[in-house]
């Protein structure tokens, strides 16, 4: 069975667990894990992804406040060009503390937990391990980085985008343009070039 304390996404918590008060900064590269897009946008499978911020001790658990930092692959929706840049994401999310599951009056602090995090829909919750030394960031980075990949990633904010004709980028031909017969006056234009003939 493989050790919390070898993966890849394990950082060491135990100074700072169960201390109220005491904080611990994070300014790590850890490998992206799979499963985050897909090959139209996403983040390579063990790609460096940075986080730096803090983990804060609070009396059920830790909060890690953070900022990641993901290489993101994608192909802009306009023109198709590959686009390659770094996407950063400010995360909150909260490691409840194992023992700590229940209180003296029954209730789960799971419960309790849920109504602070109404407050702020955005702070997810993840287990600390190894007897609350360790925290995994492997499933925090995967959630965090899916739901805030672009939907519509574009090459620049005024990209022109192709051609509906016949493709060419408009981005690099802005005067590109088709001289188009709408086909319903196309017997007209037979009958206006005839007259035109005739006089």
């Amino acid at each position: 069975m493989a050790r919390i304390e070898d993966s890849p996404w394990a950082v060491s918590v135990a100074q700072v667990a169960s201390r109220p008060g005491q904080s611990k900064e994070i300014d790590e590269t850890f490998p992206a894990p799979s499963g985050i897009g897909d090959e139209i946008v996403g983040v390579d499978e063990g790609a460096d992804v940075s986080v730096t911020g803090s983990f804060d001790s609070i009396v059920d658990g830790l909060v890690l406040t953070a900022r990641i930092n993901a290489p993101v692959h994608a192909e802009c929706t306009r023109c198709l060009k590959p686009i390659k840049r770094d996407w950063t994401v400010n995360v909150t999310s909260f490691f409840p503390y194992e023992d700590a599951s229940t209180n003296s009056n029954g209730k789960s602090k799971d419960d309790e937990v849920d109504i602070i995090a109404g407050e702020d829909e955005s702070e997810d919750t993840y287990p600390l391990l190894g007897g609350g030394a360790w925290a995994d960031l492997e499933a925090l980075l995967r959630d965090t980085l899916v739901e805030e990949l672009p939907l519509q990633p574009l090459c620049k904010p005024d990209c022109k985008g192709l051609c509906s004709q016949c493709g060419v980028d408009l981005n690099e031909h802005p005067d590109h343009h088709h001289d188009v017969t709408d086909i319903r006056f196309a017997a007209l234009e037979g009958l206006k070039a005839k007259l035109e003939g005739k006089e």
